[in-house]
């Protein structure tokens, strides 16, 4: 497969139109047979559920390239599944996971020009969205609604590639409790919008959020969770119902336990315990895991031992075993990687 003439080492995080898209309808709570089509425009009614009532959500996983040539994705069948759940509870119908990934798999298959090569730092990013496409003008589900599957070459997510990032504590809450911040729904990314735009402007990367009832302990980004590395080596990760489940801090941890050998902990982590960390980052699947150089409280300034120069030791290491299995150099956990080409 001759690949597209693009700058691949020179991509940002930027939608690229590729030549295939995935499209499935649903009407009468049953999904028709789906396909691939050409056209990267969607057009709905002006009173469709998802400009009225933002009824949509939204996954994003890769294709890589792997050290023998290979086309992978890295547990689709998560995002299938996390994607399944995150439906039902804005009601509306899910896409069956075993489709899910038949769609993935066309999807990749039909832009293969467009995987960036091994060791050119870029990936394939894959955007798989259902949104409510019938006409509601009362507070209700929409009637009908679309399931679409794109994708888009890419560099890395933060600008520079991996270097220690600058983070605020947000004043602003995330994500309310019993409320909807364990799933990937578009709405709660708008939300992050305006508190996002006041941390660049003030010159951090990203925000630090914390938990809406208390404010006293630590949650996540806009669209990233946390890990953080004790003194002693212990790999710590944020517990919390109102956190999305994301499935590289999941693999991570799994990571830092089976292959590296290290103790870990998933629990509430008070932002009072920052500052005996010795490392933290980022995690998730557009940033991989990006490592935090500082944390602005309204106390002061917390900067990790690990400096603002680069990662440190044992987010390092993480981060090598992790890509490691994801680009085919390690071997991976049974049912880890997905085949495609």
């Amino acid at each position: 497969m001759e690949k597209k003439n693009i700058d691949w080492a020179n991509l940002g995080f930027k939608y690229i139109e590729t030549d295939k898209r995935y499209v499935s309808y649903c009407k009468d709570g049953t999904w028709d047979d789906g396909a691939m089509v050409d056209d990267a425009n969607v057009s709905i009614n002006e009173s469709a559920g998802v400009l009225q009532y933002s009824q949509t959500c939204f996954e994003g996983l890769k294709a890589y390239t792997t050290v023998d040539g290979r086309v992978v994705t890295f547990r689709p069948d998560l995002n299938a599944q996390r994607m399944y759940e995150t439906a039902e509870r804005l009601l509306m119908p899910p896409f069956p996971i075993e489709r899910f990934i038949d769609a993935l798999d066309q999807l990749v298959q039909a832009n293969l020009a467009y995987v960036p090569p091994y060791g050119t730092g870029a990936t394939l990013y894959i955007r798989p969205f259902l949104f409510g496409s019938g006409p509601v003008i009362g507070v209700a589900p929409a009637p009908e609604y679309t399931f679409r599957m794109f994708s888009t070459p890419v560099g890395p997510y933060f600008k520079g590639g991996v270097r220690p990032l600058k983070l605020q504590i947000s004043s602003y809450d995330r994500a309310a409790p019993r409320g909807t911040g364990h799933i990937k729904a578009g709405l709660n990314y708008a939300m992050s919008l305006y508190p996002g735009y006041d941390a660049k402007q003030k010159g951090f990367d990203e925000n630090m959020y914390l938990d809406a009832s208390t404010r006293t302990f630590v949650e996540e980004t806009g669209g990233a969770n946390f890990i953080f590395v004790t003194k002693d080596n212990k790999v710590v990760t944020p517990k919390s119902n109102t956190i999305l489940p994301s499935i590289t801090r999941r693999s991570l941890m799994y990571v830092a336990k089976e292959y590296l050998h290290l103790e870990t902990e998933e629990r509430e982590v008070p932002v009072s315990e920052l500052s005996e960390f010795v490392e933290g980052g980022l995690c998730g699947t557009a940033a991989v895991l990006s490592p935090i150089g500082s944390i602005t409280t309204e106390n002061g300034v917390i900067t990790m031992p690990s400096g603002m120069e680069k990662m440190g030791p044992i987010t390092q290491k993480l981060y090598d075993t992790l890509t490691g299995i994801q680009m085919g150099r390690i071997e991976a956990p049974k049912g880890w990687i997905h085949t495609i080409a």
